[in-house]
């Protein structure tokens, strides 16, 4: 009796050994609204990884005004907020696809206080995010300077207005970066810019005009014929809230029989 408990143990310390070994990707997010949070399932949902929802211990409301006042004094002060703890241990992970909603051309504060509260020295970070108009690659670059012992490498980020989406281009980003098996075609690359037409602009501003805030007036265009349509690479001319004239990137994509969409600015 004693040699078979003794066996049963020994399987049982194995299983939970092998369960520990194979749990090495974490999607770790936070969320005010619940937009990341889907994403963060998706990536969960087709990454099978453990997953976890970054909490602060005094909640945003979920206002947007009151959001950007609370966030933009935290900013100005220096002050991150307190989180809960997380249940995860950080260690045991090798990769963490690490989320959030962009403010003010960033990650939010939480991750903030996150990067500034624990060790990520030697992960390799994958960061996801979701926006109004952009800021993947600014949020990205702050998390290499806030995180240097860490791999950062390139992400996905998604505009709240198109989040349905996600779920296909998820799919696309964890193939062609190896993180699930399986292939897909490669996208071409955009041809080379050329003056807008009338019909260009009109694409433009169909995608664009409805957007809270002025995106500029488009100069050049380069353009991709993709098996679900076409997309669009603007060169925009605008003027900052401080008068200066500024250029940006504006990507739009035209899907069959669907409506001019821009999916990103690049300033």
């Amino acid at each position: 009796m004693g040699k078979i408990l003794l066996s049963l143990a020994a399987v049982a310390l194995f299983v939970t050994g092998c369960t520990e070994k194979t749990s090495k990707t974490l999607v770790l997010y936070y969320s005010e609204t619940g937009t990341t949070e889907a994403v963060a399932q998706e990536l969960q949902k087709q990454l099978g990884a453990d997953i976890e929802k970054i909490e602060a211990v005094v909640p945003y409301t979920g206002n947007f005004q009151e959001t950007i006042e609370r966030g933009g004094r935290e900013m100005r002060s220096g002050e991150t907020p307190d989180l809960k703890p997380l249940k995860s241990k950080l260690a045991k992970y090798d990769v963490i696809f690490l989320g959030y909603p962009i403010w003010f051309g960033t990650y939010a504060m939480p991750i903030a206080t996150l990067v500034k509260e624990n060790d990520f020295a030697g992960k390799t970070i994958v960061p996801f995010c979701t926006f109004g108009s952009g800021g993947l690659g600014s949020s990205i670059e702050a998390l290499k300077k806030a995180l240097p012992q860490a791999k950062i490498v390139p992400g996905y980020g998604v505009r709240t207005a198109r989040v349905a989406a996600a779920a296909k281009e998820v799919e696309r980003f964890l193939k062609v970066n190896g993180y699930v098996e399986g292939t897909v075609d490669k996208l071409p690359d955009y041809s080379a810019q050329q003056p807008v037409t009338e019909e260009e602009t009109a694409i433009f501003d169909a995608a664009c005009s409805g957007y809270q805030f002025p995106l500029g007036t488009p100069v050049t265009v380069g353009k991709r014929t993709t098996a679900d349509g076409t997309d669009y690479k603007f060169t925009v001319k605008s003027r900052g809230m401080n008068g200066e004239e500024g250029t940006s990137t504006i990507y739009v994509t035209v899907e069959k029989g669907a409506k001019p969409e821009f999916t990103e600015v690049v300033r």
